[in-house]
């Protein structure tokens, strides 16, 4: 249970007599988490190298049983070794390292209590933000709405960090596996982390399309309807390889 895990790794007494930092921070650390960590810092590096986020901004986690494991706050992602494993239990109580999780948690955690997630990606991403200042919802600018379950709805702002942005990030995904937020960025949320960054990805792109198509003067861009993006919904079901 999280409260046997929380004992046995304890914050600040995993500091023993002759053992390093990085074999401190290990303690109690098992080979799906490790494994876990590496995948996320992967996928961390990755969201600054594609240019969603910038420094320390956007955090990503990943669900292992009943531990999520998080990027830590203000630590930029290229700095982050295997030593640095930082991980919560799904009540935000840490149970793995001793670097501070993201202010971001309450994000995270609402979306794993809520869903089915196992991976969830937060970004900054240029277009998508500039959306969230425009609009209450991303016009159907493209049928890959779909993946994300359909019209992508923008949160209203609230503090970052605070309970008040989880609740409205919340109602913006219902039926939807990922929303922008006010004046913020993007949350999506995944299977997998490969699926949940590849989900922020698409999100970034419809922005960007749609900005591109609105700037033209004179001219408005044809939209799809609701029932284009429905059918569009139930050809994706059968998408992909089947084993």
């Amino acid at each position: 249970m999280a409260e046997e895990r929380g004992d046995e790794r304890g914050t600040g007494d995993v500091r023993g007599g002759g053992q390093d930092a990085g074999e401190s921070r290990r303690k109690g650390v098992r080979p799906e988490e490790a494994r876990a960590w590496e995948d996320l810092v992967a996928t961390a590096r990755r969201t600054v190298g594609d240019g969603l986020v910038v420094g320390t901004s956007g955090n990503v986690s990943v669900r292992v049983g009943d531990t999520v494991l998080v990027t830590p706050s203000g630590v930029p992602y290229d700095r982050l070794a295997p030593d640095d494993v930082t991980g919560v239990d799904l009540d935000g109580r840490r149970v793995l390292g001793t670097l501070v999780p993201t202010s971001e948690l309450p994000m995270h955690l609402a979306v794993y209590r809520t869903t089915g997630a196992r991976a969830v990606v937060h970004t900054h991403a240029v277009h998508a933000t500039a959306v969230s200042t425009l609009v209450s919802e991303l016009p159907l600018i493209h049928y890959m709405a779909a993946a994300l379950g359909g019209p992508v709805r923008v949160a209203p702002y609230a503090t970052y960090g605070s309970d008040e942005l989880a609740e409205n990030m919340l109602r913006a995904l219902a039926d939807r596996s990922g929303c922008l937020l006010q004046n913020h960025g993007t949350i999506t949320y995944g299977a997998s982390l490969d699926q949940a960054y590849d989900r922020t990805a698409q999100l970034e792109w419809m922005c960007r399309l749609w900005l591109t198509a609105t700037s033209v003067p004179g001219l408005s861009p044809s939209l799809l309807s609701t029932e284009q993006l429905t059918e569009v919904q139930n050809r994706l079901r059968d998408y992909g390889q089947r084993g």
